[in-house]
């Protein structure tokens, strides 16, 4: 497992990231070969995986289908009128077509199958098309569990059974588990661009957490997220949330979790002895980033955080060991939370656990591990407690409560980072913090 240091020491680098942000054309470049990829070779496995040999997705522009928008070409940011895709799985020939009921294709990889001059009644096309592959099950994205599988509104289901052949409507299946499957699953080449994503996230972190943006006693939390803000825009990135920063010192009480997500005070003047938390999340390639990571704040004269602050993120980080190290194919969500914060607790610490699955989506679909309000476990509409499928990437975010004598309060340590597992168990996609980052960065010099 490859393990991320944080540079806390001995040297003072403030590029912006070490990775490359390519141009728009040659980034259309590299989603359509992905997309190609995926629609070729994953498509056809999760079908025949979900038993679900025809797929049918109905989207109108400025309402996309979640699942329909991740199958867009490059150059088109939304759907055009209405978009119809369908996808046959002929399992016995190992074929798969991709077609569009649409004037025009959607990119290289979905061919129009409709010409209106031949044909005025759309619906009328789709229905021959079905008629022709006589298919065994027709899955549609409806769904009560996974909100990103439940893409087909009213109106579109309605006209379509309303034209479906009595015959084929007995056939009409949900296709949430397929459309599940398809966003979180992960391809070799995807995993090898996730590393970069993560890693640029991780540098613009740590160039925010540093003198370079943070004057103690004058800059405030709030001019620090939105310096953050503005290093995506300049870099050509999009964030899929605004990012947060929050400060935890001595002369404060511990608030509630809901403190972390929405009730945190504007404009707090950063100040030496601060312990400073960040959460933060870039997308770029369709793919996106979500990290919290931990700072301090030196006062006069230190030379490194105070032992009780070291301590308490070796504790978050047990907190991960004991979340990952129970990550096992075939468990459910649930299952992973119970018996990850069971250890946890029977180990002294004070866990709490809200693991997200992460992707094409920040807060994509897939396993959940818990929510920050419900660490008995999630209900079933909340995921229908979904079990663990390789290939996926999760956030693994969490937090430890510690107490602090000096301070004579109770702080959380609030971590999250990006995790992948795969054929191999579980790894971090491009390492986790495992020192606080320091402000500012301490300098050796040489001299007499």
């Amino acid at each position: 497992m490859k393990i991320r240091f944080f540079y806390c020491c001995f040297l003072m680098v403030f590029a912006a990231s070490a990775q490359q942000v390519l141009p728009e054309n040659e980034r259309a470049i590299v989603v359509d070969e992905i997309l190609s990829d995926r629609f070729n070779n994953l498509l056809p496995q999760l079908m025949d995986t979900a038993g679900i040999d025809m797929w049918v997705l109905i989207s109108r522009e400025y309402n996309e289908d979640p699942v329909l928008r991740t199958m867009l070409p490059s150059t088109w940011l939304n759907a055009r009128r209405r978009t119809i895709l369908l996808f046959y799985r002929n399992k016995e020939k190992n074929t798969i077509e991709k077609l569009a009921v649409a004037r025009y294709n959607v990119g290289a990889n979905i061919t129009s199958a409709w010409d209106k001059e031949k044909e005025p009644d759309q619906w009328k096309r789709l229905v021959q098309l079905i008629q022709e592959r006589n298919p065994e099950k027709i899955g549609l994205n409806y769904s009560k569990d996974h909100n990103i599988a439940d893409g087909l509104d009213k109106t579109d289901f309605d006209e379509f059974i309303e034209r479906l052949p009595e015959t084929f409507q007995k056939k009409v299946v949900s296709a949430e588990q397929l459309a599940v499957r398809w966003i979180e699953t992960r391809t070799q080449r995807e995993m090898v661009i996730y590393d970069q994503l993560v890693d640029i996230t991780h540098d613009i972190i740590s160039e925010a957490f540093s003198e370079k943006v943070i004057t103690p006693g004058i800059t405030t939390t709030t001019e620090v997220e939105w310096w953050m803000r503005q290093k995506v825009t300049d870099m050509g990135l999009e964030t899929w949330f605004h990012p947060s920063v929050d400060a935890q010192r001595s002369s404060d009480n511990l608030e509630g979790h809901l403190y972390s997500f929405s009730n945190r005070p504007d404009d707090m003047v950063i100040l030496p002895g601060d312990l400073l938390h960040c959460d933060f999340g870039i997308t770029y390639l369709r793919l996106n980033t979500d990290c919290q990571e931990l700072a301090y704040v030196l006062r006069p004269k230190e030379m490194k955080a105070p032992k009780f602050l070291i301590e308490g993120l070796k504790a978050g980080n047990r907190v991960q060991d004991f979340l990952t190290s129970n990550m096992v194919e075939g468990r459910t969500g649930n299952e992973i939370l119970a018996t990850a914060l069971k250890a946890a607790k029977a180990a002294g610490l004070r866990p709490a656990i809200y693991t997200h699955p992460l992707g094409l989506y920040g807060h994509s679909a897939g396993t959940t591990i818990g929510m920050w309000d419900s660490q008995g476990g999630v209900m079933k509409d909340d995921g229908e407690n979904y079990p663990l499928n390789k290939n996926t990437v999760y956030a693994i975010e969490l937090n430890t409560t510690i107490t602090i004598p000096e301070w004579k309060r109770d702080i959380r340590i609030m971590l999250e980072e990006a995790g992948f597992y795969g054929e191999e168990g579980f790894r971090y996609v491009n390492g986790r913090q495992t020192e606080l980052l320091l402000i500012p960065r301490i300098k050796h010099h040489q001299g007499n």
